[in-house]
């Protein structure tokens, strides 16, 4: 069964500057009610409103393992106690077309667990093992989980081996040798399966609403084999997402709002006014985790040992700063087209993992971020992401250290956005 996880971080405007939220207990709610629940701080710092509604959708009947439940969590933030902000992490960005007192959204996360899209990655995974290309598992750069087996078809029935292999061979004859994110027909695809995770079918059968558009022979092969997966991985895979799910959300909760103010006003982008889709998948591709723009679709794997704990929060707010990169992009292209340079291919990558890691692990030294360490970690010594799983290997070696000398001064106030970029662009 499908389930749908909103995470909303804020509704409506807020200063995302002075902003923190602390933890509310989430209240259960029956199928046929729904209830809210606001608590107002008292403790002196910033007042937080928070309201918590479960609204659980209508099964549908003959189709349970479709029936999605939709958990909508409100946070609601609102500076009730001016003379508290001193209290709270509030960098001031200079730039000359940004007032950091201006206030901007925060974005909406919307975490799923879907039957198809689920289908499609482990299909995906199970066609390049069979193929015995090492690509499924190693992105070529930094470290990468272990390699995983292909999936034991043991004492299955012959129909079902069938069905299952047939499908791994057509996914294994096209789909198999071209990349989730950057080859437009599967970014289309993973698209389309994401909304179609309520459906029975996908070829309109069973509802006009259930057409997914998508190949006849693609449609064919993912039903063919979606009784097979639904019996002997779905329900393990989709714990497994659900799972995750439930050990990010407090994260999200808890540390959100600061974090995700913070990003938007480095970037200099107010995050998208939809919703972002996050799909979180057993199997999400070689580095764990890809994001489509256009809209904004972040897909990331719960069962990649890089997602786990802390970093599974990190990756995602990395994921969901794609929707702000624009503007690095454009001032990184125009500053090197300006010096006649060629265009570093992934600098802007790494300057996301960056910006994203050395923010978290400022704000966890500072004590305004605690969920992930509340067990006894030491939250000085945190590594981000990109420097515990490698990722400042081959290509990216040069990067660190510039970004260190050159995008950290602007990370801490020091210099504008558009001297750091421009010092970045000289240095190279």
């Amino acid at each position: 069964m499908p389930i749908v996880w909103p995470v909303v971080a804020c509704v409506g405007l807020a200063r995302v500057k002075t902003l923190r939220l602390n933890p509310v207990p989430l209240k259960t709610v029956g199928q046929t009610e729904s209830r809210a629940a606001a608590t107002t701080s008292t403790s002196g710092e910033i007042g937080d409103n928070m309201i918590n509604r479960i609204m659980t959708l209508p099964r549908r009947h003959g189709h349970g393992w479709f029936a999605p439940v939709t958990v909508l969590l409100l946070l609601i933030a609102t500076e009730t106690v001016p003379a508290a902000a001193s209290r709270v992490h509030a960098l001031k960005y200079p730039a000359a077309q940004q007032n950091s007192e201006q206030e901007s959204p925060l974005p909406v996360f919307e975490l799923h667990s879907g039957f198809w899209i689920n289908l499609h990655h482990f299909l995906y995974l199970q066609a390049r093992l069979a193929k015995g290309d090492s690509a499924s598992t190693d992105n070529g750069r930094g470290q990468v989980p272990p390699s995983e087996p292909l999936a034991s078809l043991l004492d299955f029935p012959a129909e079902e081996i069938r069905a299952w292999q047939d499908a791994v061979a057509f996914y294994a004859k096209d789909l198999a040798g071209r990349d989730l994110l950057l080859n437009g027909d599967m970014e289309n695809i993973n698209n389309r399966l994401a909304e179609m995770e309520t459906c029975p079918d996908l070829d309109g059968k069973s509802s006009p609403t259930c057409k997914s558009g998508l190949r006849p022979d693609l449609i064919e092969a993912l039903q063919r084999a979606a009784p097979v997966y639904r019996a002997h991985w779905w329900p393990i895979q989709d714990r497994a997402n659900r799972e995750w799910i439930s050990l990010v959300t407090p994260m999200i909760q808890q540390m959100g709002v600061q974090l995700s103010g913070q990003l938007a006003e480095i970037y200099q982008r107010p995050w998208p006014s939809t919703r972002l889709r996050v799909d979180v998948v057993w199997y999400g591709g070689p580095s764990g985790a890809y994001t489509s723009l256009t809209p904004t679709h972040v897909t990331i794997s719960s069962h990649d040992a890089r997602n786990r704990g802390i970093y599974g929060f990190e990756v995602l707010f990395h994921e969901a700063s794609h929707a702000l990169s624009g503007g690095v992009t454009a001032a990184i292209a125009r500053e090197f087209r300006a010096r006649d340079k060629p265009i570093p291919r992934d600098l802007w990558h790494a300057l996301l993992f960056y910006t994203t890691g050395e923010v978290i692990r400022r704000d966890l030294a500072e004590g305004l971020m605690t969920t992930a360490f509340q067990r006894g970690g030491d939250s000085s010594i945190y590594q981000t992401y990109a420097s515990r799983f490698g990722l400042y290997s081959g290509s990216w070696d040069r990067f660190r250290g510039l970004l260190d000398l050159y995008w950290q001064p602007y990370l801490d106030g020091k210099v504008s956005f558009d001297t750091a970029i421009a010092r970045l662009a000289g240095a190279i």
